[in-house]
């Protein structure tokens, strides 16, 4: 073995961090001689083309569920996007919203929309997908509350509440009681509540339903709580999908469940799942693949592995080492993508001096992300200056500069760091978070003179910290289910309280002229009020609409730290699969070159 080759070899030796990179070296090993000789056309594992339309994928391990109301992720969401269809699909290479079951839509003022759905749209026991399946799943979905993936995009619909009274007992009830009634009348000095007259009535009962109508059988009316330019985005998420029945299909056979998209589940078992093309499909004619087989793996070694031993297509939704990824990264059939996803930290402004907006700003600006992504993260992730890692309009990003976010904190009364209180960090119990808060913590005391207490969390006792409010800063992870840039900057807010400091909150800076008239209620109060609430509905409205991000990026309600990556193996011979930031593949789009060759390698001299 060469110094080169044992550089490599000593690269995957098991440094106590994780003990599967280890493992990995196994299949990675016999590539490490090759990496200084890649060559264009060179792939990671033989492309060697099947026989017929068939995809074998891996995309982590079994699906939990194919209730379209719980894919919350994959592999939930890549079953449910293939086997059911809602109004609106994205395009995975533009992320745009492009019509399904909806053939159209259409908005006078971005709140009030209407969309018209197909004729030809069917079930797979042949039935027309009406306005009304709409209606009955999405009040199915706001029904399962937080039990349901995504609850926070039903925020965005405006709802009706049903005060169900009790019926009035008929008359001539009291003038004829039943001897038993007789028997146990109270006594003359028995208390009034006593009385079977003056018994308290039983407190009505309140439902709530979204405003959400089938004017027709092939019309649906979506009434929103605030106008939003892109509802069809957040309605191509897998969870606005129409379900057939009440959901109680889903305790059964996966085969038995009646779907409506381009595949439908053919066979279940541990050995994985195949979904056939539905005959069903109103546009089944565009679909090249006849099946698909999705072939669970437990670890990024054993779909690694299968991949390379060419039992699979395509394998996605998997997590790979630092070591595994420079090794993977010269291969053309190794690609990456920013993921749509945020690692935050989120102040708690209800403590001084974080209530400052200089102060976040200055702790903002005294971070250099390059140096954790490149550093602590060795590359597997990217700088974010901003909270969106797509969508919306260009903003000014955070600047990272020490001196002026020495200057910041200079003019909030702490010059050099001096009478700034020890920042309590709570992070998650984790090697990687640990290791990320230490470098802050660095950078804060060699930029700012700024101490740090690291406190680390067992992820479930974090919602309970933040609840609490013992915390100065907080991480805060989150995946955004859409490419909507309004529901993305809500998802950031969600759950951040709104303060109303000096130098605080989104209503505290210089509106606009176009804004001039607007209401004193900021539209970030109204984000925050409970779903249904009388204020929230009257109050939004087009004169106010939801902060921004460049609104969020001015009030800096958290530190935006850096974007996650995702990773995918595709062989050169499967067309269409695009790797995106929502991490979303459309089954129905991808193809298979059964003829696929590899160009003539050109003869060295």
């Amino acid at each position: 073995m060469s110094i080169r080759d044992k550089s490599c070899f000593w690269a995957l030796r098991p440094t106590g961090v994780r003990a599967a990179v280890w493992a990995l070296a196994s299949v990675l090993l016999a590539s490490c001689g090759n990496i200084e000789r890649t060559q264009p056309n060179t792939y990671y594992a033989e492309p060697v083309p099947p026989a017929k339309q068939e995809l074998r994928w891996s995309n982590g391990k079994l699906p939990r569920s194919f209730d379209p109301a719980l894919a919350e992720s994959p592999p939930e969401s890549d079953v449910v996007r293939a086997i059911y269809r809602g109004l609106a699909s994205v395009d995975p290479k533009t992320l745009a919203a492009v019509p399904a079951l909806a053939e159209k839509w259409s908005t006078d003022d971005n709140k009030t929309w209407t969309f018209q759905i197909r004729k030809d749209a069917r079930w797979t026991n042949g039935k027309s997908v009406t306005a009304q399946d709409f209606v009955r799943s999405w009040n199915r979905l706001l029904s399962l509350g937080d039990k349901a993936a995504h609850p926070d995009l039903l925020k965005i619909f405006a709802k009706i509440k049903t005060v169900n009274e009790e019926k009035p007992a008929r008359a001539g009830a009291e003038a004829s009681p039943s001897p038993a009634s007789v028997e146990q009348a109270p006594s003359p000095t028995a208390s009034p509540a006593a009385s079977p007259t003056n018994s308290p009535k039983p407190s009505p009962k309140t439902t709530e339903t979204l405003n959400v109508t089938a004017t027709s059988d092939l019309v649906l009316s979506v009434v929103l709580e605030a106008p939003d330019a892109d509802l069809p985005s957040v309605l191509a998420d897998p969870v606005f999908s129409p379900v057939f029945g009440d959901g109680s299909e889903f305790s059964g056979a996966p085969e038995s469940i009646v779907t409506n998209g381009p595949f439908r589940i053919a066979s279940s078992g541990k050995d994985g799942l195949v979904l056939a093309k539905s005959d069903t499909y109103f546009d089944k004619d565009t679909v090249k693949l006849d099946s698909v087989r999705i072939v669970p793996t437990q670890s990024a070694e054993d779909a690694l592995s299968a991949y390379r031993a060419g039992q699979l297509d395509v394998v996605t939704n998997t997590e790979l080492e630092p070591a595994a990824l420079k090794l993977l990264t010269p291969y053309e059939d190794f690609r990456r993508a920013t993921n749509g996803a945020l690692n935050m930290y989120e102040f708690n402004r209800s403590r001084p001096p974080f209530d400052d907006e200089r102060v976040r700003q200055a702790l903002a600006v005294g971070i250099e992300r390059e140096r954790l992504t490149d550093g602590e993260l060795e590359g597997t992730t990217r700088p974010a200056l901003r909270y969106l890692p797509f969508g919306g309009k260009q903003v000014e990003p955070l600047v990272q500069d020490a001196d002026a976010a020495r200057d910041l904190l200079t003019d909030a009364g702490f010059p050099n760091g001096q009478g700034f209180p020890i920042i309590r960090l709570i992070v998650n119990r984790n090697d990687t978070q640990q290791r990320i808060a230490r470098a802050v913590a660095r950078m804060w005391k060699q930029n700012l003179n700024i101490d740090t207490e690291i406190i680390a969390k067992d992820a479930t006792d974090i919602p309970a910290v933040r609840a609490s409010g013992d915390f100065d800063l907080i991480r805060k992870g989150i995946v955004f289910p859409t490419a909507d840039p309004q529901t993305n900057v809500a998802s950031v807010l969600s759950g951040i309280p709104v303060t109303e400091q000096p130098h605080s909150s989104f209503g505290s800076r210089q509106k606009p002229a176009a804004e001039a008239n607007a209401s004193p209620h900021t539209g970030t109060e109204e984000a925050h009020q409970p779903p249904g609430d009388k204020t929230t509905a009257e109050h939004r409205s087009a004169e106010k609409p939801l902060p921004t991000e460049e609104d969020a990026l001015y009030d800096l309600p958290a530190i935006p730290l850096y974007f996650p990556t995702s990773y995918s193996l595709v062989k050169p011979y499967v067309h269409g699969f695009e790797p995106n930031g929502l991490d979303l593949f459309l089954l129905d789009q991808i193809s298979i070159d059964n003829s696929w060759q590899p160009k003539a390698a050109t003869s060295e001299s």
